[in-house]
């Protein structure tokens, strides 16, 4: 699995590790995933998913099936 956020879509970026002389090379920065279990309650079950620290506050705030449902919508669940 790749190293994307099944909520928000978050994938990693590029950019360059510049040290003190100013001499500069290519890195990626990784987002913050963990993977994670959620119930469901409307349809009694559980699922795992792959989501972003970012993710996991806004499911909270939220809850996972307001979520789940705008990540469907936007098309960045697979599942």
């Amino acid at each position: 699995m790749a190293r994307v956020c099944q909520i928000t879509g978050k994938r990693p970026q590029t950019g360059n590790n510049v040290s003190h002389a100013n001499n500069k090379t290519k890195r990626k920065f990784y987002p913050n995933l963990h993977k994670k279990r959620f119930f469901i309650p409307e349809e009694n079950k559980w699922i795992t998913l792959k989501v972003s620290a970012n993710a996991i506050k806004t499911i909270n705030k939220k809850g996972i099936s307001a979520v789940l449902k705008d990540a469907k919508a936007k098309g960045t669940l697979s599942i």
